[in-house]
């Protein structure tokens, strides 16, 4: 249902101008000539068209009339959302070091604003997290340069025990500037990450050691350690529910340690240390850590070892190469004390805190109280970040703090609250009965509040260069800033009303859930749907009190033709969806599920057509039928979750297409297994069969299709489906390497 548009006089110039010379015999009985050559006609054609101009601009609604009808519904605009990502720093001399970053401190991307959320101890040390990835078990004779050394590590090693076994491994380092693949953490062979603290370039290892060690205003040192996940969303299965259910994985226990540089009985020694502040969830999510440092010098230090052949073994740490072994400082290591691992993991850096593209407004004198009822004031910054406002009144007693709440529905007429409009940045007080009004002569001030937001705080990485007020603190983003999102539109608001007015911004039918999801604040969803009663882990289609809702992205420039939200879009949704939801419901937001399909098509091409125009037309029908997204799909709400495939509803789209004359053979072939293991099944019709058989690609109720290969010719029949990309590869790539002769 949509809005319509009021029309308050609909009468055009015809109907104004018959309606006067029905009136004439009326009031002018005299008056008998109603020809156009009449001068009294020319005047009532004159007045009608100025009549019809003015109920023109009296039927056109302007901005401001939207506006207070928004306000009469209480629905109120939704401000933009600001930006956020994380942000490394490092000294540009030896002085720098230790310099403290308070919270606040503005980082600047061109115009854009950005502010540190976590105080900062810039150290002079540049983090490396490696891992212990495993390998596949030793073949001497394959490859005996690779494993020849592995019995001397272990008679290094004083043997292995009985319930030991060898496992060999390579290390593989995450991407400094994290541009490059994440590092799978799942197949360390210790269930470990390793991060290697190293000195900068012009720096001292033990005088950094030293640093590290000394106490900062009475307590430990505190090294910030920034974190980012694996941004591609797992499947469907593996996802926990939302949070607040009490029925999701709790945060793991982890345990942090670092190297003392000390070894008994041929074990090296580590020291414990604690967290104090982590907004990663336990190594979940993006965000950063705070480890608190021992204030000792002897905790701190790397291990010497008489026998080289330990490097790397055991407990010991891996082995950096011949440029950054001289500058490690110490070593820190990481554990889920249940053995769970890590997953994937795309960057991991120190002296790192947590920006939001906002800033923050000092104590300013809004006006002063008049004892009328529903007072507004204006603030100077705006849009204002919602819950940031700090609100202050002159009352006899003193000054004394009121509340932000949504409205004044439940408020009492001694309640001290106010409403802020984010957009606009105009706060609004009670009327004496819901909601005090301040009194005449009592003054008003706001202490701070947070403004800013908008889709252009998603800058790309590397775009946050300075840091005001810290010169000597070099800066930068190694990840782009991301969830920036643009205020809701006039437009936008109008269209939400019926769906306002039926849900109250709660989650209780289906379509709440989908009109909600679609809304979420810088998310950019292109599709939502609802499956109710569908529990992803176990895939049980009728678990009760189960709500699952599955998204898209609007763009996903990685799989263009099956699109996947990444874990921050499924946060989002979630986090959104979570606070509106019934307490008794299961919450669930999850990706699509992809079943790969090829389709082969041999067409007849009618006379005088082009035969290449025709082919491709077939083949971006058919991608565009089968796509999940809107407007495509067959009835342009992408293609719907559970549907089949059918080889006839294929052979129909094709015929859509001008110059096809009729469709000779169309082939569906499905894939079955994984990428390097899988292979493709043809799905095979048979029409002799009683009742006839059709080519069918069945589909659970959470999976939609990915075309993944395409085929059209003009011929009689068609090619096999999956041909061109199924064929098998060797078990190794060729590779020349040139050898040089020997001359005599």
């Amino acid at each position: 249902m949509t809005l319509p548009s009021p029309i308050l006089d609909d009468r055009s110039y015809a109907q104004l101008r018959d309606d006067l010379l029905r009136r004439i015999p009326v009031y002018n009985p005299q008056w008998t000539d109603h020809n156009a050559s009449d001068p009294g006609i020319t005047l009532i054609e004159l007045f009608a068209y100025l009549g019809e101009t003015l109920l023109f601009r009296f039927n056109q609604i302007p901005e401001a009339t939207k506006l207070e009808f928004l306000r009469l519904l209480q629905i109120a605009r939704r401000p933009p959302s600001p930006a956020r990502g994380l942000l490394r720093m490092r000294p540009k001399t030896e002085v720098a070091a230790g310099t403290l970053v308070d919270p606040g401190a503005v980082a600047q991307a061109g115009a854009v604003a950005f502010e540190t959320q976590l105080e900062v101890a810039v150290l002079p040390v540049e983090a490396i997290a490696t891992c212990k990835s495993r390998v596949d078990p030793p073949d001497a004779d394959a490859e005996p340069e690779r494993f020849g050394e592995l019995q001397r590590v272990i008679d290094a090693l004083d043997g292995l025990a009985s319930d030991e076994q060898a496992a060999p491994y390579e290390v593989v380092t995450v991407d400094l500037d994290g541009q490059a693949a994440p590092v799978d953490f799942d197949r360390a062979v210790d269930s470990m990450i390793w991060i290697a603290l190293l000195a900068d370039a012009k720096m001292d290892p033990a005088a950094v050691r030293e640093q590290l060690a000394t106490p900062v205003d009475g307590g430990p040192a505190l090294l910030n350690l920034g974190f980012v996940p694996d941004l591609a969303a797992g499947p469907a299965d593996e996802i926990d529910p939302c949070p607040g259910q009490g029925v999701g994985r709790p945060d793991p226990s982890l345990a942090w340690q670092i190297s003392t540089g000390r070894i008994h009985q041929g074990k090296p020694i580590y020291a414990s240390l604690r967290t104090a502040v982590d907004t990663t969830g336990g190594l979940e999510r993006e965000g950063v850590l705070a480890l608190e440092l021992p204030g000792s010098l002897g905790d701190i230090g790397v291990f010497e070892l008489d026998d080289d052949a330990l490097a790397g073994a055991g407990e010991f740490p891996p082995v950096l190469d011949d440029e950054q072994e001289p500058r490690l400082v110490c070593w820190l290591r990481v554990f889920r004390t249940d053995g769970v691992g890590f997953g994937k993991v795309q960057w991991i850096g120190a002296n790192a805190t947590e920006v939001i593209a906002q800033r923050r407004a000092n104590t300013v004198l809004l006006g002063v109280g008049d004892g009328q009822p529903g007072q507004e004031l204006s603030l100077m910054h705006a849009p204002v970040i919602p819950g940031s406002l700090v609100l202050e009144v002159e009352e006899p007693e003193g000054w004394t703090a009121w509340t932000e709440v949504d409205g004044f529905h439940a408020s009492g007429e001694d309640d001290r609250h106010f409403v802020v409009d984010p957009i606009g940045g105009k706060l609004r007080f009670g009327n004496g009965v819901q909601g005090r009004a301040p009194q005449q002569a009592e003054r008003i001030r706001a202490r701070s509040w947070l403004y800013g937001g908008g889709a252009e705080g998603n800058v790309a990485a590397g775009t946050i260069k300075k840091l005001g007020g810290f010169a000597s603190i070099l800066v930068d983003n190694p990840l782009p800033a991301w969830g920036g999102a643009p205020a809701e539109t006039v437009a936008e608001a109008l269209d939400r009303i019926p769906g306002e007015l039926r849900r109250r911004d709660r989650c209780v039918a289906r379509d709440d859930f989908r009109e909600l999801a679609m809304q979420t604040p810088g998310a950019d969803l292109g599709r939502a749907e609802v499956l109710a009663r569908f529990h992803p882990p176990t895939r049980v289609e009728q678990a009760a009190g189960v709500v699952s809702v599955v998204v898209w992205p609007r763009v996903d420039a990685a799989h263009p033709s099956a699109p996947l939200p990444d874990r921050r879009t499924l946060r989002r949704v979630c986090e959104w969806l979570d606070a509106r939801r019934l307490v008794t419901t299961e919450l669930y937001v999850i990706p699509p599920r992809y079943v790969k399909i090829a389709v082969a098509v041999a067409i007849a091409i009618k006379p005088g057509y082009p035969i290449q125009g025709v082919r491709r037309w077939v083949e971006l029908i058919l991608r565009q039928y089968l796509a999940p997204l809107p407007p495509y799909g067959p009835e342009g709400r992408g293609w719907p979750l559970g549907d089949r495939v059918v080889a006839g509803k294929l052979e129909a789209a094709a015929l859509q297409v001008e110059g096809v004359e009729y469709v000779r053979d169309l082939r569906i072939a499905i894939r079955e297994g994984d990428e390097e293991t899988g292979s493709w099944v043809e799905i095979v019709a048979d029409p002799t069969a009683s009742p006839p058989v059709e080519a069918v690609v069945g589909l659970r109720i959470d999976e939609v299709p990915e075309l993944a290969e395409i085929t059209v010719i003009e011929g009689p029949s068609a090619l096999p489906p999956g041909e061109q990309i199924g064929a098998p590869t060797p078990d190794k790539t060729p590779v020349p390497v040139p050898i040089e002769r020997e001359e005599c």
